[in-house]
Protein backbone atom coordinates (compact mmCIF):
# COMPACT_ATOMS: atom_id res chain seq x y z
CA UNK A 1 0.00 0.00 0.00
CA UNK A 2 2.80 2.44 0.89
CA UNK A 3 4.77 2.07 -2.30
CA UNK A 4 5.86 5.35 -3.93
CA UNK A 5 3.41 5.03 -6.87
CA UNK A 6 0.48 4.54 -4.48
CA UNK A 7 1.60 7.47 -2.33
CA UNK A 8 1.71 9.69 -5.42
CA UNK A 9 -1.78 8.56 -6.41
CA UNK A 10 -3.19 9.18 -2.93
CA UNK A 11 -1.48 12.58 -2.81
CA UNK A 12 -3.47 13.58 -5.93
CA UNK A 13 -6.71 12.68 -4.20
CA UNK A 14 -5.68 14.50 -1.01
CA UNK A 15 -4.79 17.64 -3.00
CA UNK A 16 -8.22 17.96 -4.66
CA UNK A 17 -9.87 19.95 -1.80
CA UNK A 18 -7.01 22.47 -1.88
CA UNK A 19 -7.29 22.75 -5.66
CA UNK A 20 -11.05 23.36 -5.39
CA UNK A 21 -10.48 26.00 -2.70
CA UNK A 22 -7.98 27.90 -4.86
CA UNK A 23 -10.41 27.84 -7.80
CA UNK A 24 -13.40 28.93 -5.75
CA UNK A 25 -12.63 32.65 -5.98
CA UNK A 26 -12.80 33.68 -9.67
CA UNK A 27 -11.39 37.17 -9.07
CA UNK A 28 -8.38 35.88 -7.11
CA UNK A 29 -5.75 35.75 -9.85
CA UNK A 30 -2.98 34.75 -7.42
CA UNK A 31 -5.13 31.86 -6.26
CA UNK A 32 -5.57 30.72 -9.84
CA UNK A 33 -1.82 30.96 -10.33
CA UNK A 34 -1.27 28.73 -7.31
CA UNK A 35 -4.03 26.40 -8.55
CA UNK A 36 -2.25 26.11 -11.90
CA UNK A 37 1.00 25.10 -10.18
CA UNK A 38 -0.84 22.53 -8.05
CA UNK A 39 -2.77 21.22 -11.08
CA UNK A 40 0.48 20.83 -13.04
CA UNK A 41 2.08 18.92 -10.15
CA UNK A 42 -0.97 16.63 -9.96
CA UNK A 43 -0.78 15.98 -13.71
CA UNK A 44 2.94 15.18 -13.41
CA UNK A 45 2.33 12.71 -10.57
CA UNK A 46 -0.38 11.11 -12.73
CA UNK A 47 2.33 10.25 -15.27
CA UNK A 48 5.01 9.23 -12.81
CA UNK A 49 2.94 6.99 -10.55
CA UNK A 50 2.14 4.69 -13.48
CA UNK A 51 5.66 4.91 -14.88
CA UNK A 52 7.30 4.12 -11.54
CA UNK A 53 4.88 1.27 -10.86
CA UNK A 54 5.72 -0.39 -14.18
CA UNK A 55 9.46 0.34 -13.99
CA UNK A 56 9.86 -1.02 -10.46
CA UNK A 57 7.42 -3.89 -10.84
CA UNK A 58 5.34 -2.37 -8.05
CA UNK A 59 2.00 -2.53 -9.87
CA UNK A 60 -0.62 -3.26 -7.22
CA UNK A 61 -4.34 -3.88 -7.17
CA UNK A 62 -4.73 -0.82 -4.94
CA UNK A 63 -2.91 1.34 -7.48
CA UNK A 64 -4.96 -0.05 -10.35
CA UNK A 65 -8.09 0.78 -8.36
CA UNK A 66 -7.09 4.25 -7.14
CA UNK A 67 -5.33 5.67 -10.22
CA UNK A 68 -8.39 6.00 -12.51
CA UNK A 69 -10.48 7.21 -9.56
CA UNK A 70 -7.92 9.94 -8.77
CA UNK A 71 -7.93 11.06 -12.41
CA UNK A 72 -11.72 11.21 -12.63
CA UNK A 73 -12.10 13.00 -9.29
CA UNK A 74 -9.59 15.65 -10.34
CA UNK A 75 -11.09 16.20 -13.80
CA UNK A 76 -14.69 16.26 -12.52
CA UNK A 77 -13.83 18.65 -9.67
CA UNK A 78 -12.06 21.10 -11.98
CA UNK A 79 -14.81 21.03 -14.62
CA UNK A 80 -17.57 21.57 -12.05
CA UNK A 81 -15.83 24.42 -10.22
CA UNK A 82 -14.74 26.17 -13.42
CA UNK A 83 -18.31 25.89 -14.73
CA UNK A 84 -19.73 27.32 -11.51
CA UNK A 85 -17.27 30.22 -11.60
CA UNK A 86 -17.97 31.09 -15.23
CA UNK A 87 -14.79 29.84 -16.88
CA UNK A 88 -16.62 27.63 -19.37
CA UNK A 89 -18.20 30.71 -20.89
CA UNK A 90 -16.80 32.48 -23.92
CA UNK A 91 -17.30 35.57 -26.08
CA UNK A 92 -18.70 33.58 -29.02
CA UNK A 93 -21.28 31.04 -27.82
CA UNK A 94 -21.60 31.93 -24.15
CA UNK A 95 -22.60 28.99 -21.95
CA UNK A 96 -22.51 26.49 -24.83
CA UNK A 97 -18.94 25.58 -23.83
CA UNK A 98 -20.45 23.83 -20.80
CA UNK A 99 -21.68 21.14 -23.21
CA UNK A 100 -18.08 20.13 -23.91
CA UNK A 101 -17.54 19.67 -20.18
CA UNK A 102 -20.75 17.65 -19.90
CA UNK A 103 -19.68 15.36 -22.73
CA UNK A 104 -16.40 14.64 -20.96
CA UNK A 105 -18.09 13.94 -17.62
CA UNK A 106 -20.73 11.69 -19.18
CA UNK A 107 -18.09 9.68 -21.00
CA UNK A 108 -16.03 9.23 -17.82
CA UNK A 109 -19.07 7.89 -15.95
CA UNK A 110 -20.15 5.64 -18.82
CA UNK A 111 -16.69 4.16 -19.37
CA UNK A 112 -16.27 3.57 -15.63
CA UNK A 113 -19.55 1.62 -15.60
CA UNK A 114 -18.51 -0.33 -18.68
CA UNK A 115 -15.13 -1.22 -17.18
CA UNK A 116 -16.83 -2.38 -13.98
CA UNK A 117 -19.21 -4.57 -16.00
CA UNK A 118 -16.42 -6.06 -18.12
CA UNK A 119 -14.25 -6.55 -15.04
CA UNK A 120 -16.87 -8.93 -13.70
CA UNK A 121 -16.46 -10.91 -16.91
CA UNK A 122 -12.66 -10.90 -16.58
CA UNK A 123 -12.40 -8.78 -19.73
CA UNK A 124 -9.98 -5.84 -19.85
CA UNK A 125 -10.28 -2.89 -22.22
CA UNK A 126 -6.86 -1.46 -23.11
CA UNK A 127 -6.40 2.31 -23.38
CA UNK A 128 -6.08 3.30 -27.04
CA UNK A 129 -3.66 5.88 -28.44
CA UNK A 130 -6.63 8.07 -29.32
CA UNK A 131 -7.78 7.93 -25.70
CA UNK A 132 -4.33 9.12 -24.62
CA UNK A 133 -4.66 12.06 -27.01
CA UNK A 134 -8.06 12.78 -25.48
CA UNK A 135 -6.49 12.85 -22.04
CA UNK A 136 -3.72 15.15 -23.28
CA UNK A 137 -6.17 17.67 -24.79
CA UNK A 138 -8.31 17.44 -21.67
CA UNK A 139 -5.42 18.17 -19.33
CA UNK A 140 -4.17 21.02 -21.53
CA UNK A 141 -7.65 22.54 -21.80
CA UNK A 142 -8.38 22.55 -18.08
CA UNK A 143 -4.87 23.66 -17.20
CA UNK A 144 -5.16 26.46 -19.77
CA UNK A 145 -8.48 27.64 -18.32
CA UNK A 146 -6.88 27.81 -14.88
CA UNK A 147 -3.83 29.62 -16.27
CA UNK A 148 -6.14 32.01 -18.12
CA UNK A 149 -7.74 32.89 -14.79
CA UNK A 150 -4.30 33.69 -13.40
CA UNK A 151 -3.18 35.76 -16.41
CA UNK A 152 -6.40 37.31 -17.78
CA UNK A 153 -8.78 37.06 -14.84
CA UNK A 154 -12.38 35.91 -15.07
CA UNK A 155 -13.69 35.71 -18.66
CA UNK A 156 -16.79 37.44 -20.06
CA UNK A 157 -19.97 36.39 -18.32
CA UNK A 158 -22.36 37.01 -21.19
CA UNK A 159 -22.38 37.78 -24.89
CA UNK A 160 -23.44 41.34 -24.09
CA UNK A 161 -20.29 42.05 -22.10
CA UNK A 162 -17.54 44.18 -23.53
CA UNK A 163 -15.14 41.28 -23.79
CA UNK A 164 -11.40 41.66 -23.89
CA UNK A 165 -9.63 41.41 -27.24
CA UNK A 166 -8.20 38.09 -28.37
CA UNK A 167 -4.72 39.32 -27.46
CA UNK A 168 -5.92 39.89 -23.89
CA UNK A 169 -7.73 36.56 -23.52
CA UNK A 170 -6.02 34.18 -25.95
CA UNK A 171 -5.15 31.60 -23.28
CA UNK A 172 -8.80 31.27 -22.31
CA UNK A 173 -10.04 31.11 -25.93
CA UNK A 174 -7.37 28.58 -26.97
CA UNK A 175 -8.22 26.44 -23.95
CA UNK A 176 -11.90 26.37 -24.91
CA UNK A 177 -10.93 25.14 -28.39
CA UNK A 178 -8.80 22.45 -26.69
CA UNK A 179 -11.77 21.50 -24.54
CA UNK A 180 -13.94 20.96 -27.62
CA UNK A 181 -11.17 18.89 -29.21
CA UNK A 182 -11.10 16.75 -26.06
CA UNK A 183 -14.91 16.45 -26.18
CA UNK A 184 -14.80 15.31 -29.82
CA UNK A 185 -12.16 12.69 -29.02
CA UNK A 186 -14.24 11.72 -25.98
CA UNK A 187 -17.19 10.83 -28.20
CA UNK A 188 -15.00 8.82 -30.59
CA UNK A 189 -13.14 6.88 -27.90
CA UNK A 190 -16.31 6.43 -25.86
CA UNK A 191 -17.98 4.79 -28.85
CA UNK A 192 -14.92 2.57 -29.37
CA UNK A 193 -15.13 1.38 -25.75
CA UNK A 194 -18.88 0.83 -26.03
CA UNK A 195 -18.49 -1.14 -29.26
CA UNK A 196 -15.86 -3.34 -27.60
CA UNK A 197 -18.14 -3.87 -24.62
CA UNK A 198 -21.19 -4.76 -26.72
CA UNK A 199 -19.36 -7.82 -28.00
CA UNK A 200 -19.52 -9.27 -24.49
CA UNK A 201 -23.19 -8.49 -23.84
CA UNK A 202 -25.65 -11.26 -24.65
Amino acid sequence: MWSLPNILTMSRIAAIPLLVYLLWWPDWQLGYGLAYVLYALMAITDYFDGYLARASGAVSKLGQFLDPIADKLMIASVILVLTAQGFLRGPYVGDMHVIAGLIILMREIAVSGLREFLGGLQVSVPVSKLAKWKTTFQLLALGGLILGGAVHGQPCQSLADQCASFEDSWIHVASLFCLWAAAALTVITGWDYLRAGLKHMD
